[in-house]
């Protein structure tokens, strides 16, 4: 049986390795120590991943301020075990009302390059993330909230050690950083650096306030109104109004089979779930058993998938509450064997992928709402993930969008604001242009995979537009390899959108590299990491868990023993 060889294939003991780890009361697994010891310690005392999950998030906002906080969006999937349901909490970003197309433009009618509207007030979309927490908190969990925020206040009063990603971060994208924000990651001037103390009391200060007053302190309170002043000073559109409508959606998963295994993923505005699902379903229609992990047909199967999927996405994906979003013709079996068509190993990369027409499987009014084009989206986002003792499962995906957001830190409250609203597309009526209330499309893609409606691995990665490449190639290596948890997670990947220009990982074959340039695809010489997969697999036969969390950050997947969780 496939899911026999996948757990055999673990290679998991319990050791000192911080980036797997193995328990039999629960995992989590995270970007940062700090967040994934403080879900560990959640479930270690009796929480649900429901709890975890909202621990992380909180503690992530102090680990990893400058790609996840308090000013964040964010999708959480999660799998209730006794009921057998799986939700979708959408905490993304949503356009103020008074949002419009010509907010793309400067006073000249031009449109403001893509870089400066990064850094620019009215491109702050309305902060999810908070609130998705505070609704998972209520539906699943079973913790007091202001006791899964203490050990993120605990983090910011006491400090914690700066860790390589912040070096990275500021080395980096240090021009990132707006004056608001300059005397928290260069105090006295100075970068900071790995293995320098860092607090943050400001911070600590807005959990102290959400514990007495609840989150509504930010979408009804004084920190929401911190926001507002801020923003409207400088010429922004949000009002208070915009915060105070914020609602966090319940939504039901988009759900396909993939080789016996049930993908679950956000629905639309969010793009990233249904891209997954589509090139899983465009890659189920090969036989990889011809093949290894690491052969050439695996990459070039992958990679022209990505390029008809990607190609759809730009040309049908959009808030459904503004457009029709033709999920259900997208995935229909019939239209993926029609794309799957222009996958030709003897013919090479293959010219013609442009979009498809999956309206011709699933009747709408809606024409498609715009051509391929290529699309520049946020890089930097932060994944995580918990499994509780009794099998529930939470998977989220959180944002500033780009490295330190726009750069505007509300100082008193020390967190930085999202620039979300940066994608949106620019072009005259296309489909994911922006209008007040909507959501921009997101590429995020929390998951979770079922095997006969029991919970088998969940997963999720940061990248932009490269995530979905990220969580496609390990359930592949996963699923179809049957690979190890972390092996699959660390072996090379690489992405194509609709452009040209492929990128690799540095530790890609130089010969499957060179096979792919016979067939003529266009492998760029500068190689990157992609990705950052944090996952848990689960074996429920022999009641274990395996997390894994990808060594391109500081991460740490953390265990959860029974004989410890006894010992309380």
């Amino acid at each position: 049986m496939k899911m026999k060889e996948i757990y055999k294939n673990q290679k998991y003991e319990r050791s000192e390795d911080r980036y797997k780890a193995v328990g039999d009361y629960g995992m989590t697994a995270s970007a940062t120590k700090e967040s994934s010891d403080i879900g560990a310690e959640v479930l270690r005392k009796g929480g649900t991943a429901a709890d975890a999950i909202v621990a992380m998030q909180f503690a992530l906002a102090v680990s990893e301020p400058f790609n996840t906080g308090v000013g964040a969006s964010g999708f959480i999937v999660y799998h209730h075990k006794k009921s057998g349901e799986t939700k979708v909490f959408n905490g993304h970003s949503q356009a103020p009302q008074s949002a419009h197309p010509e907010v793309c433009k400067n006073e000249n009618g031009e449109v403001i390059p893509f870089v400066e509207r990064t850094m620019n007030e009215s491109f702050v979309g309305i902060p999810g993330i908070m609130k998705a927490l505070d609704t998972i908190n209520k539906t699943y969990g079973i913790k007091d909230l202001g006791e899964l925020i203490d050990p993120a206040i605990d983090l910011a009063e006491k400090g914690f050690t700066v860790n390589s990603l912040w070096d990275t971060a500021l080395k980096l994208y240090g021009d990132r950083v707006g004056h608001t924000a300059k005397e928290f990651f260069y105090p006295n001037g100075v970068p900071l650096v790995k293995g320098d103390l860092v607090k943050n009391e400001a911070l600590a200060r807005t959990f102290r306030i959400f514990k007495e007053k609840g989150i509504d302190a930010l979408y009804k309170g004084e920190i929401g109104e911190a926001i507002i002043d801020r923003l409207q000073s400088h010429n922004g559109h949000m009002e208070m109004s915009d915060l105070e409508n914020y609602e966090c959606q319940i939504q039901e998963p988009v759900v396909r089979n993939y080789r016996g295994y049930d993908v679950a993923v956000p629905p639309p505005p969010n793009g990233g779930g249904t891209n997954l699902l589509q090139i899983l379903k465009i890659i189920e229609q090969f036989d990889l058993s011809e093949y290894n992990a690491s052969s050439w047909e695996k990459y070039f199967i992958l990679s022209e998938a990505m390029r008809l999927v990607f190609s759809d996405k730009l040309a049908y994906m959009s808030d459904p509450d503004f457009h029709n979003v033709p999920v259900n013709g997208l995935l229909d079996p019939e239209y993926i064997a029609e794309r799957a068509k222009f996958i030709d190993f003897n013919g090479g990369r293959n010219p013609d992928i442009d979009f498809g027409n999956p309206w011709e499987y699933e009747k709408s009014e809606m024409n498609p709402g715009a051509s391929s084009q290529n699309r520049s989206e946020g890089r930097e986002t932060t994944h995580f993930t918990a499994v509780d003792q009794w099998g529930n499962v939470a998977s989220c995906t959180s944002s500033l969008e780009h490295y330190f957001g726009t750069g505007i830190m509300i100082e008193e409250y020390g967190f930085l604001l999202n620039n979300d609203l940066t994608d949106f597309k620019v072009e005259k009526e296309h489909i994911n242009e922006m209008r007040g209330g909507k959501y921009p499309v997101s590429a995020k893609c929390p998951t979770i995979i079922l095997k006969d409606g029991e919970p088998f691995m969940t997963l999720g990665s940061p990248g932009g537009p490269t995530i979905v490449s990220s969580v496609a190639h390990v359930i592949m290596n996963v699923i179809d390899f049957k690979m190890d948890l972390k092996e699959a997670i660390e072996h090379p990947r690489l992405y194509n959108s609709t452009a040209p220009e492929v990128w690799v990982e540095d530790d890609f074959s130089d010969g499957v590299k060179q096979k792919l340039k016979d067939l003529g695809i266009e492998i760029l010489d500068d190689t990157m990491p992609i990705g950052n997969v944090q996952a848990i697999l689960i074996d429920k036969e022999e009641n274990l868990f395996y997390g894994a969390a990808d060594s391109t950050r500081p991460g740490k997947a953390s265990g959860v023993w029974k004989e410890e969780a006894d010992r309380i």
